[in-house]
């Protein structure tokens, strides 16, 4: 009998810890993928390329804001989604990189982050994605557009390029989708039940038609290196390239000579 009471104790105790995971991950899942910093209107971003900082309306009325690094004479531009932590506090100094270049770059946050209003569901994230392409297609042709995403926002660029018909898709650290990923911190749960955002790449990138490039390292633990090649065995019929950069993690691949003596001729579509 003691030998029962316990067994039967573990699985109270099991059961219990699995339901508030189960708990957790459905009703804070959306704190857990976007981890925005919200910034005052006041606040003033600083960077030393030159740049324009704007805001953009929804129909619904929400703003959303944008910085927009500028050059004399650019490449193209670069439109930057970027990952899910952070404001362009952040993400405006790591897509200065690319102005570096001599590209164009326009990077947002998305609704909640920085100066940005509103709430982010998956169907806002694509149509306010779309609003910036459109924006975009004022100043440049879609052949000197090149759609970059990053972590959580590879996904976003990925739907962005299957409805349009940019130059150039490169994707650093991508998922086949959130499924995959969470999947992979937590075997054996009922995401499909779960997962309110799906943010499926996996289907979006079945429509893209443009160069495809994905960066990814072997030893991302927040999106792993798995799921990024799953996705790119996944592209169909065009020109696609997996730079696999060893022992890469998350948040560090700009480090790698991998990156940095390809990523010129990624751009330039000549890789």
């Amino acid at each position: 009998m003691p030998k029962l009471k316990k067994i039967l104790r573990f699985i109270v105790f099991g059961t219990f810890f699995y339901t508030i995971i189960l708990l957790i991950l459905y009703f804070f899942q959306e704190s857990i993928l976007f981890q925005p910093e919200e910034l005052p209107e006041e606040y003033t971003f600083q960077f030393e390329q030159t740049f324009e900082e704007f805001f953009l309306e929804t129909n619904e009325g929400v703003c959303l804001n944008a910085i927009h690094f500028i050059n004399k004479n650019p490449k193209g531009l670069i439109l930057y989604f970027h990952g899910n932590r952070g404001s362009l506090r952040r993400w405006g100094e790591i897509a200065s990189f690319f102005a570096i270049k001599e590209y164009d770059v326009i990077v947002m946050d998305y609704r909640s982050y920085g100066k940005s209003s509103g709430k982010i569901t998956e169907k806002n994230l694509y149509s306010d994605a779309q609003l910036f392409y459109n924006y975009a297609l004022n100043y440049y042709s879609e052949d000197q557009i090149t759609i970059y995403g990053r972590s959580i926002g590879t996904g976003i660029a990925v739907a962005l390029a299957s409805k349009n018909h940019p130059c150039n898709l490169i994707l650093e650290t991508p998922y086949y989708d959130i499924k995959d990923v969470v999947e992979s911190w937590l075997p054996h749960l009922p995401t499909n039940a779960l997962l309110r955002f799906k943010i499926p790449s996996g289907k979006f990138i079945q429509n893209v038609t443009c160069d495809i490039t994905i960066y990814h390292g072997t030893s991302d633990g927040v999106v792993p290196y798995k799921t990024g090649k799953r996705l790119f065995n996944s592209i169909p019929n065009v020109n696609k390239e997996l730079i696999t950069i060893q022992e890469g993690s998350h948040n560090d691949l700009i480090e790698f000579d991998s990156y940095l003596d390809t990523i010129d001729k990624v751009l330039d579509n000549s890789f």
